[in-house]
């Protein structure tokens, strides 16, 4: 799957994915309206709006990206009404030829580990029929339980063709909690990224493997030392825009072949109307203002790599 990806990213010169998390209080007035109209002031309609909101922003930016990256606890909020709405948007992505990241952030042993594979990346069996529940692309999960918990999604990705993202070091302010503390000399994130290399190795395709890392686009410093512990790794980059990560903190993500890595905007992109920037574009047309944030994000982070080499 990451040679897909890796296609895709070369068609498009975007290394970039749209995180399609969406909030209620992110949908305009008119979709909620139309959704309440028809489904009522419930849940099912407010996974209506959401699935309507969602289609337009794929609408209007599937020719400019590679790649989404729906977070499934916005959709669980609703209920079984906002887990359809999930799998609907994972359809429709991959009918517009989009790659689909899956954030569900997954992290059990055993079986139940077994199962979340199953769910989101691989098949289940009824009766005589084998069915993929969902049916991402990718999938991200948590390493805090160690091989147990990642080795049933190796075993699906190898099945499958599929790929995950192991998350390193993440974008939030409370991260250092754990992930910074020091362990025999070094901090732990560094400890966790010598084993997601390790994985990676038993999953390669090509010159990059199918396990990545998630590491923050807020820490940079960071990120360059990730990179030379995940040669080939793709790492998944959270944190830019609304979270306060720019292009020019992103160069040390890249490998010198201008691959490896993938960087999200998720608010900033599909709330984009809301930002002063794009305030013209009004909340009638806000999938326009989505896609004028995904050409500025292109532009930017390819002015910072040009601008590095």
């Amino acid at each position: 799957m990451i040679q897909k990806l890796i296609e895709k990213i070369k068609k498009t010169n975007a290394p970039i994915c749209v995180g399609l998390d969406p909030m209620l209080s992110y949908v305009p007035e008119q979709i909620l309206k139309e959704a309440y109209s028809d489904c009522g002031e419930t849940l099912s309609g407010a996974a209506e709006a959401i699935w309507r909101y969602n289609r337009k922003l794929i609408d209007a930016t599937c020719d400019l990206i590679p790649a989404v990256k729906p977070q499934v606890a916005m959709y669980e909020q609703f209920g079984v009404e906002g887990l359809k709405a999930f799998q609907k948007t994972v359809e429709y992505c991959h009918e517009k030829g989009l790659i689909v990241i899956g954030d569900v952030k997954r992290g059990d042993i055993g079986s139940t580990s077994a199962a979340y594979a199953a769910a989101h990346l691989g098949k289940v069996t009824v009766g005589t029929n084998a069915y993929a529940p969902f049916d991402e692309d990718f999938a991200t999960v948590n390493p805090y339980l160690g091989t147990d918990g990642i080795q049933p999604f190796l075993d699906v990705c190898g099945e499958e063709g599929k790929g995950i993202f192991i998350l390193v070091k993440t974008s939030n302010p409370s991260s250092g909690e754990f992930q910074d503390r020091i362990m025999d000399g070094r901090p732990l994130y560094e400890w966790v990224g010598e084993k997601v290399a390790e994985w990676a190795g038993s999953c390669m395709e090509d010159s990059y493997s199918n396990v990545g890392a998630v590491v923050g686009a807020t820490y940079p410093e960071m990120g360059k030392i990730l990179r030379r512990i995940l040669p080939k790794s793709f790492i998944l980059v959270p944190g830019y825009g609304a979270q306060g990560g720019k292009g020019a903190d992103l160069t040390h993500f890249f490998n010198a072949d201008g691959l490896g890595a993938i960087v999200n905007s998720s608010r900033g992109i599909i709330a984009a109307y809301k930002q002063e920037k794009y305030q013209k574009f009004g909340a009638e047309h806000f999938e326009e203002a989505a896609r004028a944030a995904v050409e500025d994000m292109i532009a930017d982070i390819d002015g910072a790599l040009r601008a590095a080499n």
